[in-house]
């Protein structure tokens, strides 16, 4: 599973595979800044894992911000933090430098993020419980998005390509993370899934719950002063998720 936005499809534009689905924030907002960003990143030969280590330290930063009751900065550094995400994985393509270590960083670099975000929400709530259930609601919307993307490509044979690997420490350690933490959900996700019911328009309403609008959500809850709404906000993606499951289901018995 990853939590964050990655482009995922057999679609070629600009030299790049865009996702199957197409997450609207991310196509009119944030790609746009990031194409800048890349090509001045590629000329001062910036590694994209330095990217991934600023995008998650940004997060962070934005969640201590968040907790001191900063909203305005908190939702503004969030949404920095979402242009580091979309740059990073762009940036490793345009310079030719994918590795499974920056793959697997990304995804658990956006989990502790994620995690830190929803603690600070914990706090200036006073809605810990909450908090925490909106935290496991988002991961599982997410996990359901990137499995259901994946799926959707392999069935039409433009699934991604995963990088070899070096057998590096750091990588070693980083993939064995992300199959404690991630295996057993993406397992438990793909075995509700029925590959011959997911259609484009599944593929497409999903994409638009991943995690850059969800912060481009948050953010704008943080601005009008009502962080607990957004809490309230991934619960009501639970039930649009489970509506997107059944009607799948449905889709695969009658086919």
């Amino acid at each position: 599973m990853t939590v964050s936005t990655e482009p995922s499809s057999g679609d070629v534009v600009d030299g790049e595979q865009r996702r199957a689905g197409r997450e609207l924030v991310l196509e009119l907002v944030f790609r746009p800044l990031s194409n800048p960003l890349v090509a001045a990143l590629a000329r001062v030969h910036v590694a994209p894992t330095a990217v991934v280590l600023a995008n998650a330290a940004t997060g962070l930063i934005a969640a201590v911000a968040l907790a001191r009751g900063q909203l305005a900065a908190a939702a503004a550094l969030l949404q920095v933090k979402t242009l580091l995400d979309n740059t990073d994985g762009r940036l490793a393509r345009a310079t030719r430098r994918v590795t499974l270590t920056g793959r697997y960083l990304d995804t658990e670099a956006d989990l502790v993020v994620n995690a830190a975000i929803f603690a600070a929400l914990a706090y200036v709530t006073g809605e810990p419980v909450l908090a925490v259930l909106a935290f496991v609601a988002l991961t599982i919307v997410l996990a359901v998005d990137f499995n259901v993307t994946e799926l959707y490509r392999e069935a039409y044979g433009s699934a991604v390509r995963m990088p070899p690997a070096t057998g590096e420490p750091t990588e070693r350690v980083l993939t064995w993370i992300y199959g404690l933490v991630f295996g057993t959900l993406d397992g438990a996700i793909r075995r509700l899934l029925r590959r011959d019911a997911i259609d484009r328009l599944t593929v497409n309403v999903l994409a638009n719950l991943g995690l850059s609008t969800q912060l481009a959500v948050l953010g704008v809850c943080l601005v009008v002063g009502a962080p607990e709404a957004y809490l309230w906000i991934v619960f009501a993606c639970v039930p649009l998720v489970a509506g997107l499951l059944i009607r799948m289901e449905l889709r695969a018995r009658s086919s």
